[in-house]
């Protein structure tokens, strides 16, 4: 059963809450780092990627990124920008998007948890971004940002939130540029802690909907400092590590399409063949045709929109290859475009759904030849997968909106 704790948080004072939050640092390279904190100083930038505080030829993995992440917390705080919990507290953090609300929990969770798949995956992780934020959560001496989690909604568990709110005033509530609200409410009552901790007791597992690697690294500082302090209890806060946890049935997950250099060496009539010995494939009168269900994609090819409706013989009850993702890959993107790796193969690239079809038809447009958007996957094909310990095919989702960085962290 799921294990959360409340954790005695670094914040930013509400009065600078808006000019400290950023995007997740995973979610931008450097130079779009430095111009997004450029002019401000208290952008959360400057310790998530404080590389962008180096001189420009820097290595962004050398001691002296991560010492300058450390150095700029603690400047921070002296100044008042941040500052430190009295006593340990829960949060809610509610964030609003184009009308739609998600309302989760802002809370610790268990080392232990991740390790005995309470806390259950549905990627693989790769050591080299593991590395870089295990350094950084390590000589911080912080988990800097939280891990997105989620479970099945409980409705004991809504109530409370619900209360809470609506008897409380929050201690951040305005509206990023990019027009997400982020709210912030602290429940610093201990009978209200204590009832939320037991009711998430009773759920029987966590799942990670996004931060594979900032859980797997958070993690692996958790057991570096075990392994330092052998006589440790197992209440000590390294034991534990930063999340945001949201009821299933508020989250949505966006498509997450690909957009192919060229057609490997087939005309495009050639390509439209093969296609039709595996999907139904029609012009659409649409542009942009947006996939309308599951096994339903849309292509871009040549200024022309295709709606393509996957043929019985290549679906799969399989709950991996009967994804999406799976069918285009196993039955497009290898066998006929030779893109054996999505993950590697240079001639593929990713865009995820937010920023629109007309992202797919402008890179077509410059750099690629044919793109294929998909039908976003389920939050319940994510949890089925996670259930049956099976790892989702690469880049199959995107959430929206993302975690804002730098309205809590947690020491170690």
């Amino acid at each position: 059963m799921a294990i959360i704790r409340p954790f005695q948080a670094i914040r930013p004072s509400a009065a600078f809450a808006d000019q400290v939050i950023s995007l997740p640092y995973d979610v931008m390279n450097q130079s779009e780092a430095a111009e997004m904190a450029s002019g401000n100083p208290y952008s959360f930038l400057h310790i998530c990627r404080s590389e962008i505080d180096l001189p420009q030829n820097s290595d962004p993995y050398s001691d002296e990124v991560y010492k300058k992440a450390k150095q700029n917390i603690s400047d921070l705080l002296t100044e008042e920008i941040f500052i430190r919990e009295e006593k340990p507290m829960l949060y809610i953090y509610r964030q609003t998007m184009n009308g739609r609300v998600q309302t989760g929990i802002v809370a610790c969770v268990s080392v232990d948890d991740y390790q005995n798949n309470v806390i259950k995956k549905h990627e693989f992780t790769r050591v080299e971004k593991e590395l870089d934020r295990i350094r950084h959560f390590d000589i911080c001496n912080t988990n800097t940002e939280p891990v997105f989690l989620t479970y099945r909604k409980k409705e004991e568990i809504n109530t409370i939130i619900s209360k809470w709110i609506n008897m409380h005033n929050p201690e951040y509530d305005f509206v990023t540029k990019d027009g997400i609200g982020h709210t912030l409410w602290k429940i610093d009552d201990d009978t209200i802690i204590e009832t939320l901790t037991k009711q998430f007791h009773q759920i029987p597992s966590l799942y990670i909907a996004d931060g594979h690697h900032r859980s797997a690294s958070a993690v692996k500082v958790g057991l570096k400092r075990r392994e330092e302090n052998p006589n440790y209890t197992g209440n000590e806060e390294f034991n534990f590590y930063m999340a945001v946890i949201f009821p299933d049935e508020d989250l949505k997950i966006f498509d997450y399409n690909r957009v192919i250099k060229d057609l490997n060496g087939y005309s495009k009539e050639e390509f439209l063949e093969k296609l039709e010995g595996l999907f139904e494939v029609i012009p659409s009168d649409k542009s942009p045709y947006e996939p309308d269900g599951k096994h339903i994609f849309s292509m871009y090819l040549d200024k022309t929109w295709y709606k393509l409706i996957a043929k019985k013989a290549i679906l799969s009850d399989d709950i991996i290859e009967g994804l999406d993702v799976s069918i285009l890959q196993n039955n497009v993107l290898n066998p006929l475009l030779g893109i054996k790796d999505p993950r590697t193969d240079k001639r593929i690239d990713f865009v995820g759904g937010i920023r629109g079809l007309k992202e797919l038809e402008r890179r077509c447009h410059l750099d690629m030849q044919v793109a294929f958007a998909l039908y976003p996957v389920s939050i319940q094909d994510l949890l089925t997968v996670s259930d049956e310990g099976k790892v989702m095919p690469p880049k199959s989702t995107w959430f929206e909106p993302k975690l804002g960085s730098g309205l809590f962290m947690h020491e170690l």
